[in-house]
């Protein structure tokens, strides 16, 4: 379990195949392995992932076919920048909102609108998750715990800071990339509770 704070702004060091049907991730990022050891979780971009082996401030994590399908991991390169959170503990603070790690939907940005103090995103918003996302409930962008600006039966927007500008990768990328999305979990156990009735 995730709050969806990053910790710090990790880069890819590779991505390899080790099968037709899963890779090998190795990601630098010295706060995060500054604790971390063999079956530790540590957020990617929203991705829950388990350290296999840490090394120099850079772990690596086993990446099956599933996770490669249904995320954004797939497309990393060497020198990417990632989203970095380690996984909370029963005393650490909620800043953000409860988060899995498990992505929903791979979404695009649409467009970006800078203002003086933050900037409107918005991004695609997959069919199959459009009705857990509510206008001022909370969703997961890369990891990043973010609230609804607006929602459409197509899109999402939501406001980003300076601090998060500056230290996520929501600051850097661009039209047409992709990102991770998951939706509040709370939605969907509410759902499946009042479907079974």
């Amino acid at each position: 379990m995730f709050t969806g704070i990053i910790e710090e702004l990790g880069s890819v060091v590779r991505l390899t195949d080790t099968s037709e049907d899963s890779a090998l991730l190795a990601v630098h990022g010295p706060v995060v392995t500054s604790d971390a050891r063999h079956g530790d979780s540590i957020a990617v971009n929203g991705v829950c992932l388990t350290v296999v082996d840490v090394a120099d401030g850079t772990f690596t994590a086993d990446v099956m076919g599933e996770t490669l399908r249904r995320s954004s991991l797939g497309v990393l390169q060497p020198g990417d920048p990632v989203n970095l959170e380690r996984a909370a503990t029963l005393g650490s603070r909620l800043g953000g909102h409860l988060v899995q790690g498990h992505v929903d939907a791979v979404g695009k940005i649409l467009s970006r609108e800078p203002a003086a103090q933050w900037e409107t995103v918005r991004f695609t918003l997959p069919g199959q998750i459009a009705r857990y996302v509510v206008e001022k409930g909370s969703i997961t962008v890369d990891g990043v715990s973010l609230t609804v600006a607006e929602v459409t039966d197509d899109s999402l927007s939501v406001g980003l800071i300076p601090t998060t500008l500056k230290l996520t990768t929501l600051g850097h990328k661009g039209i047409g990339d992709p990102v991770n999305l998951e939706v509040d979990v709370l939605a969907k156990y509410v759902e499946r509770l009042l479907g079974n009735r």
